[in-house]
């Protein structure tokens, strides 16, 4: 899963999500049955998160825009064996323009992690994905946190960067920042993002944060090799997420909402 913030990035999304699925998607048939659900996920990169629900037995589709993206995302799935990759249909497009490839409510569940980071106007891009959603579908979004942006640069030592954090929030729905990429971008703000949810039938239903403790880390830290203390991390980070003030100062924010 790459280095220490990927790592604890994708397994806090999937702890989270997993408790997200088993309360709204319950098993019909017993405790052991499984509910297979149709899944969307939009911008999967290399699909941590798709091949992981479709080797739980759901029906996935992965619709990625960036071609390298796409390219290595078909290689994991190929690499899946046979009944892992006829549950993943992988297609190249833009999360803008659902309209052009599926019906209404024809999706269970819809992910859009770390995309609308990338987007100027998130708000056309999530009445779409509403749109695909069935009624009592979970939409679930990851985000960079815009009330937060002045963490990481001040546990770092980076007062300029983080006094200009300040500035940037302000009041409006959003913050604009420069990722780790050197890259312009947009980090949402939960009041906004919740009336938001509201207006596109999928009102908010529950959040968390993700990665309080290690956004600050440097891009090339490891996992740690003992399996005991990264299960003790990984489970502080979870604590953390799910409680305030903890998960407010999160670098990113998982916003899960339903459809009306």
């Amino acid at each position: 899963m790459g280095g220490l913030r990927n790592t604890v990035r994708q397994e806090l999304v999937a702890r989270q999500l997993d408790e997200q699925l088993a309360e709204h998607f319950p098993p019909a048939g017993g405790a052991h049955a499984v509910r297979r659900l149709r899944v969307l996920d939009i911008g999967p990169g290399q699909g941590t998160q798709a091949l992981r629900l479709a080797r739980a037995g759901h029906l996935v589709t992965g619709l990625e825009a960036d071609p390298a993206m796409l390219a290595a995302f078909r290689a994991a799935v190929a690499a899946e064996p046979a009944d892992v990759r006829a549950r993943v249909v992988v297609l190249q497009g833009d999360g803008r323009e659902t309209g052009r490839h599926f019906g209404p409510a024809c999706f269970d569940v819809v992910l859009c992690h770390g995309v609308l980071m990338y987007v100027p106007d998130p708000e056309p891009m999530l009445a779409a994905l509403a749109r695909v959603l069935a009624p009592g579908g979970l939409l679930s979004l990851l985000v960079r946190n815009g009330d937060a942006l002045a963490m990481r640069p001040g546990l770092l030592g980076d007062w300029g960067t983080a006094l200009q954090a300040f500035g940037s929030a302000g009041s409006a729905g959003y913050a604009g920042y420069v990722n780790r990429l050197g890259l312009a971008t947009r980090a949402d703000r939960l009041a906004p993002l919740t009336q938001t949810l509201a207006g596109i039938c999928a009102p908010l239903h529950a959040w968390y944060g993700v990665r309080v403790f290690t956004d600050a880390a440097p891009d090339h830290a490891v996992v740690p090799s003992d399996p005991g203390a990264l299960a003790a991390l990984l489970d502080a980070e979870e604590a953390a997420g799910r409680a305030d003030p903890y998960r407010g100062v999160a670098a990113l924010l998982h916003v899960c909402g339903l459809r009306t």
